[in-house]
């Protein structure tokens, strides 16, 4: 079952978003996504569900999330896959556990793509071992899944998110974001990536995740350990 954006049970959380454009705060962010995902009939449906925030700035839109449904947070380390000769741009992602996802060799060959793969995949595993230190991961088998980020631009790190949370076994797998690229969203929709995705604003003219932030200061690893330390661990709500 999936919904589009602009269902008309988040219309209100959208038209409350809009007129705070920019949002104050990745904080201020995820209370508003809070209260279009509480309407949404594939979360209000079920017993259980696990947030997962993408690390590192999508945990604390995630934190705020999962404390008004009730529900566990759990931080994903997604990382991007770079393109050895532009570093700033990505030919996909990758996720613990060797989930890839590969959007284009982008005029590499295939060892090229191979060592920048295998960089990302360095670089993620040692981030998840990092901020999963003393902290047991929280099971996401059988739950809807909420994939949340701070923004959604090309979608590649979701792409690879959405492929992490299938591979683990959720029942329902929902993406939700403050802010995203309009193209993005769509084309997660039409190509049925996810059972709902939830955007507030998806401008035309996106820009940048930052540029739709008051307050868009980088996280540290230790802020997403403490946001994770004060979040329950247990099963999924009920």
């Amino acid at each position: 079952m999936r919904q589009r954006i602009g269902h008309h049970e988040v219309v209100e959380a959208r038209e409350r978003a809009r007129s705070l454009v920019p949002f104050r705060d990745r904080r201020a962010a995820g209370r508003l996504l809070a209260d279009a995902l509480r309407e949404l009939d594939v979360v209000a449906a079920t017993p259980r569900v696990v947030v997962v925030g993408l690390a590192r700035g999508g945990v604390e839109v995630a934190a705020e999330v999962a404390r008004a449904l009730g529900a566990p947070l759990e931080a994903l380390a997604v990382r991007k896959i770079r393109h050895p000769w532009q570093p700033e741009y990505g030919i996909g992602a990758v996720a613990p556990g060797g989930v890839v996802y590969l959007r284009g060799r982008d005029g590499l060959t295939e060892e090229e793509v191979a060592r920048a793969q295998e960089r990302a995949a360095a670089e993620a595993d040692e981030l998840d071992a990092r901020l999963h230190r003393g902290r047991p991961r929280v099971p996401i088998e059988g739950s809807v899944c909420i994939l949340v980020d701070d923004g959604l631009a090309t979608g590649g790190t979701m792409a690879a998110a959405v492929r992490w949370a299938r591979a683990a076994g959720a029942a329902r797998v929902v993406v939700a974001v403050p802010v995203g690229a309009a193209d993005t969203c769509v084309a997660f929709e039409r190509e049925g990536l996810v059972d709902a995705l939830v955007c507030l604003v998806a401008p035309a003219a996106f820009g940048a995740v930052g540029f739709w932030y008051e307050d868009f200061h980088q996280l540290t690893d230790e802020d997403v350990r403490a946001l994770l330390a004060s979040a329950p661990t247990g099963a999924p709500s009920t």
